[in-house]
């Protein structure tokens, strides 16, 4: 009885199994249930020892060998077969021996009643004298790290995919925005105070449907502009400026600090595709999506295999290398190349490197960090443009 999973019992009582049901019935109440084992136990087994003693007395005298004999037979025999035996049985295979004995258990229950009731009342009296009580058990349910091993230990049970999104959906509880949005140097957007021309050829050949407006800097942000409502200025053959800011909807503002799970909700509560991060000075570091935060429960939407050369670094290959850009996050860069550089501080790879360094690096030069090899290829504007990463073949 105590050892059945009691996740599976719940879910085969709420499907309607009679013998599931009455299980959970008498573990709701386990001073009757165990009251009623015990007492049971104990009578059965003094009541064999007193039989087999008398007739171990009638059939060969009473006499000390004949008691020594009678008393060591019963105790193995009970032992055996009454404790070890069945003890060992039902632990081995809790769901096959308590749901078929959960019917004359709930007899016994039932029919010693007001024995277990009196023993019960005299055990409570007893806790009392020690300020304890049978009705402070411990809280069963699962906490975040308990849950995390349930899912790592699931083995055949689950996929390996859905394994993952629930291992990833763990690590949302520790994420903020800023650890998962696009850093603002990434962000494509739109400045008004270019000219018509080079505003047109920006939305026409722009990536995304929704972007960022500015005044000048960041300092400034006017709105969000829709480019397929844009495109239509271009067909009537009205398109300026005016046009334009008549377009714009007002950009919806994301503190830094928020958890990435409670903003998934505030996503869905406020009916918002995009926001843009700002930190506790109201300047913009990023913005972030609803696909950002699905990106990291079930992976990239638009990866690519990788090809030979990052295959090979993966392998270990010391002779291969990738070239990546500065900019890049280092979470997306972990996820992408399976590697393990540290998240407990800057975001990007550039700022990793400066971190590392404590100065502006100059080209050509290169850091270790963990078993991966860093060589600075370009710097530009006190940032580290492009850079090569080496993973070190570890010795076994």
């Amino acid at each position: 009885m105590m050892a059945l999973n009691k996740y599976r019992l719940q879910a085969l009582a709420e499907h309607g199994h009679r013998s599931a049901i009455l299980t959970r019935r008498l573990l709701q109440r386990t001073d009757k249930l165990l009251s009623t084992l015990l007492l049971s136990n104990n009578i059965l087994n003094t009541a064999a020892t007193a039989v087999v003693t008398s007739l171990a007395i009638s059939a060969f005298g009473n006499n000390e060998i004949v008691l020594t004999i009678a008393t060591a037979c019963v105790a193995l025999a009970i032992i055996v077969f009454a404790e070890i035996g069945p003890k060992v049985i039902g632990a081995a295979y809790p769901e096959k021996v308590a749901l078929p004995a959960s019917y004359p258990i709930a007899f016994f229950v039932q029919t010693l009643s007001p024995f277990v009731w009196l023993i019960n009342s005299m055990v409570e009296a007893a806790l009392k004298k020690f300020g304890l009580s049978s009705k402070g058990s411990a809280d069963q349910s699962l906490n975040l790290a308990e849950l995390r091993t349930l899912v790592l230990e699931s083995g055949h049970f689950l996929p390996t995919k859905s394994r993952s999104i629930l291992m990833n959906l763990f690590e949302l509880e520790s994420l903020t925005v800023e650890d998962v949005m696009t850093p603002r140097m990434r962000m494509e957007h739109l400045d008004i105070q270019r000219s018509d021309e080079e505003l047109a050829q920006q939305i026409i050949t722009a990536h995304h449907n929704k972007l960022p407006v500015i005044d000048k800097d960041w300092q400034q942000v006017i709105g969000l502009l829709h480019v397929r409502r844009a495109l239509n200025l271009f067909y009537s053959n009205e398109f300026d400026k005016s046009s334009l800011e008549k377009l714009l909807q007002p950009a919806y503002f994301i503190p830094a600090s928020t958890p990435v799970n409670q903003q998934l909700q505030l996503f869905q509560e406020n009916k918002e595709r995009m926001g843009l991060v700002v930190d506790e000075y109201g300047e913009v570091l990023g913005m972030i999506t609803p696909e950002d935060i699905l990106e990291e429960l079930i992976g990239e939407f638009t990866s690519h295999a990788p090809n030979a050369v990052f295959k090979n670094f993966l392998d270990g290959q010391d002779d291969q290398s990738i070239t990546v850009d500065g900019s890049i996050d280092i979470r997306d860069l972990n996820r992408t190349y399976q590697i393990s550089l540290p998240l407990n501080g800057p975001r990007t790879l550039n700022g990793l490197i400066l971190e590392q360094l404590q100065d502006i690096p100059e080209m050509g030069l290169s850091v270790k960090i963990d078993d991966i090899v860093i060589e600075i290829l370009q710097v530009a504007d006190k940032q580290v443009r492009t850079a090569k990463l080496f993973k070190i073949k570890r010795k076994s």
